[in-house]
């Protein structure tokens, strides 16, 4: 159990590295738009604020690594940073885009489940 919750907490780290990379780095490139629906000009409009939520998703990241170099040691650690994940997901998912629900949050819930889990049995 507890080898599935680090892979999935691994999976979830990794999106948010994707994601950091999509908004710091590639918001107004094709890719970025596209993967947005960005307007060149709204793209470039936003790029700060973008490349700011990209920081944020790396910080995200980081704490899941961190959690997980540590082991058992590092329960709490990915357990606080994958909650900080699933609330900014059912946050995004409320406020932009239904999708982030999908993409954010419900990995993140899979991975605190079996987290969970792996500290029970």
């Amino acid at each position: 159990m507890s080898i599935v919750a680090n892979l999935l907490i691994g999976i979830v780290a990794g999106l948010h590295v994707f994601f950091l990379v999509l908004e710091m780095f590639l918001w107004q490139k094709p890719t970025g738009r596209r993967t947005f629906g960005l307007t060149p000009e709204f793209a470039e409009q936003s790029a700060g604020l973008a490349a700011n939520q990209g920081l944020y998703n790396g910080f995200l990241a980081a704490g899941l690594v961190w959690g997980l170099v540590r082991g058992t040691a590092g329960f709490d650690v990915k357990v606080f940073f994958l909650a900080c994940v699933i609330v900014a997901g059912v946050y995004g998912a409320i406020t932009v885009k239904r999708s982030i629900l999908f993409y954010q949050a419900i990995p993140a819930v899979l991975a605190l489940v079996f987290l969970l889990l792996s500290g029970i049995i």
